[in-house]
């Protein structure tokens, strides 16, 4: 019988993100996990850190988030396999080169620093971009980290304050309670969700639909590009509601190699890489790094993001059984905003003042 305050169902980075904020704060948790920790989306996504500005509730998270990286990541960014790289948004023409100035506007009134790239400046920075693009925005603060290594880190630090953590398939949730594939009932008097897209299997009715993605990675290549580059039209394709699309968005890892991404699809829970999605994505790539295409790359795979209607997560308690929060439904951004999400449930738990309100990410936004 496991002997716990709370059990945190799944041991990627925010399952384990919980588990070390609600230890910290004296509670007695247990984490249970069908795989091994930080194997599922925590391993599949590329590990940006990146502030994200669709809307206000977004940014909030976000930069709350950001912030706490930093000071988790402190002096020691090797241990994380950091890399504070910032992120570069790449106009493509004047109408994306607006939609970069605005955000320098909403970034810089919440005290992020960036900087508007001219063409001149961008291609200083970035030589590999194509010729013609319009300029750019630099902001500084974002990066990127190994998720894995992370995950370990924060569930490492629980279990030296008493945390467990107990490798089985939780199959139902009940009030106050899990119950596991051996036929085993466990009670808590807080059960915390956090399995992203395999959520809504123990929960149908939560309005969570997964998001497929492929990547891919190249052989060492340093120095070929030095920030995170994204084009400004990864917006309109990050929460799109429906279809297949790709977007440009590439990463220098610490290791020298070269991260490609990234696609999106829904109706499908196939994990195979599929061919023709994987050739459109990387064609869509090279079309903004055109020697791109003289690269190696070494591994392709796939993962499974936990998309809500409105694109923020759900963190909190909900409706659906006693005893039952939540931390899921983060899309693409569950390591960037892990930390966050964890101090909001933790302080929402514990009844706490939180650094940002927690209303905009209540599950029951969607029961009202």
């Amino acid at each position: 019988m496991i002997n716990a305050d709370v059990i945190v169902i799944g041991a990627g980075i925010v399952g384990a993100a919980c588990a070390d904020a609600l230890s910290e704060r004296g509670l007695r948790v247990a984490v249970i996990e069908q795989d091994i920790a930080g194997g599922g989306a925590t391993a599949a996504g590329m590990g940006h850190l990146v502030v994200m500005d669709d809307n206000a509730a977004e940014l909030a998270l976000s930069a709350y988030s950001l912030s706490l990286w930093r000071d988790l990541v402190g002096d020691r960014p090797q241990r994380h396999e950091y890399s504070g790289c910032g992120t570069i948004w790449v106009a493509a023409d004047e109408e994306e080169m607006q939609a970069a100035l605005a955000k320098a506007q909403t970034l810089a009134g919440h005290g992020l620093l960036c900087e508007v790239l001219t063409p001149a400046a961008l291609y200083a920075r970035e030589p590999q971009l194509r010729a013609g693009l319009a300029g750019g925005l630099l902001v500084r603060g974002d990066g990127l980290v190994y998720p894995p290594k992370t995950t370990r880190i924060l569930l490492d630090r629980a279990m030296r304050r008493g945390a467990l953590t107990q490798r089985a398939t939780v199959t139902a949730i009940e009030d106050h309670a899990v119950v596991l594939a051996d036929g085993s009932r466990h009670q808590a008097q807080y059960i915390v969700l956090a399995a992203g897209a395999r959520s809504s299997a123990l929960l149908p009715e939560l309005p969570i639909q997964p998001k497929k993605g492929h990547l891919a990675i190249t052989d060492r290549y340093p120095g070929f590009v030095k920030h995170q580059l994204v084009e400004l039209g990864y917006i309109k394709s990050a929460h799109a509601a429906s279809g297949d699309s790709v977007a440009f968005n590439l990463q220098p890892r610490p290791t020298g190699q070269i991260l490609i991404g990234s696609s999106r699809q829904f109706d499908t829970i196939d994990p195979a890489v599929e061919p023709a999605m994987l050739q459109r994505m990387l064609r869509h790539a090279t079309s903004f790094t055109p020697q791109l295409a003289e690269l190696n790359i070494i591994r392709t795979w796939t993962g499974f993001r936990a998309a809500t209607p409105d694109g923020l997560p759900l963190i909190g308690p909900t409706a659906a059984r006693r005893g039952l929060w939540l931390a899921t439904g983060h899309e693409g951004l569950g390591i960037t905003t892990s930390l966050a999400t964890a101090q909001l449930l933790a302080g929402q738990i514990q009844q706490e003042n939180t650094r940002i309100p927690f209303a905009p990410y209540l599950p029951g936004r969607f029961h009202a």
